[in-house]
């Protein structure tokens, strides 16, 4: 016997128990603890040439699930705040924001979501990238990546 849940949320996370009569032993009790986790982050780091293309994936690990089928979008960690570079709705093209002055003109979204600096500059040194797919409204699977650049 199992118990299948579909579409997980936080509010299911509970204590379940499965009691079930034998003959002639009598009833049978087994419980379980089920912990929802509403959001996943993966770090990365990505080590790139002064100049070069940039090309940072968005979920690197994640191969089960299409992202493209998902809203999503890459932000970027400037002086302790977040800064949204691009948003993606499945059924959309891309939408830039070009608030930040660092990066308006030199951002792209790449295939499978990736997103592209060029040229990278020695300002993206330490900055920290970072992708959210939004699967569900309670959850969220986030890839952080930070940004090593080195000259020649």
């Amino acid at each position: 016997w199992a118990l299948h849940l579909k579409n997980v949320t936080v509010s299911l996370g509970a204590q379940y128990e499965c009691t079930f009569a034998t003959y002639p032993y009598g009833t049978k009790a087994a419980k379980i603890q089920l912990f929802v986790k509403a959001e996943e982050e993966q770090q990365h780091l990505k080590k790139v040439w002064l100049n070069q293309t940039l090309e940072i994936p968005c979920l690197e690990d994640t191969t089960s699930e299409n992202v493209s089928t998902y809203p999503l979008k890459w932000l970027v960690d400037e002086n302790g705040r977040k800064e949204e570079l691009v948003t993606k709705e499945p059924c959309c093209p891309a939408v830039y924001r070009n608030s930040s002055v660092l990066y308006r003109q030199r951002i792209r979204l790449g295939l499978n979501n990736s997103l592209k600096v060029f040229p990278t500059k020695i300002t993206d040194d330490g900055r920290v990238f970072s992708c959210h797919v939004l699967y569900h409204p309670e959850r969220v699977q986030k890839s952080s990546t930070t940004v090593r650049v080195f000259g020649k």
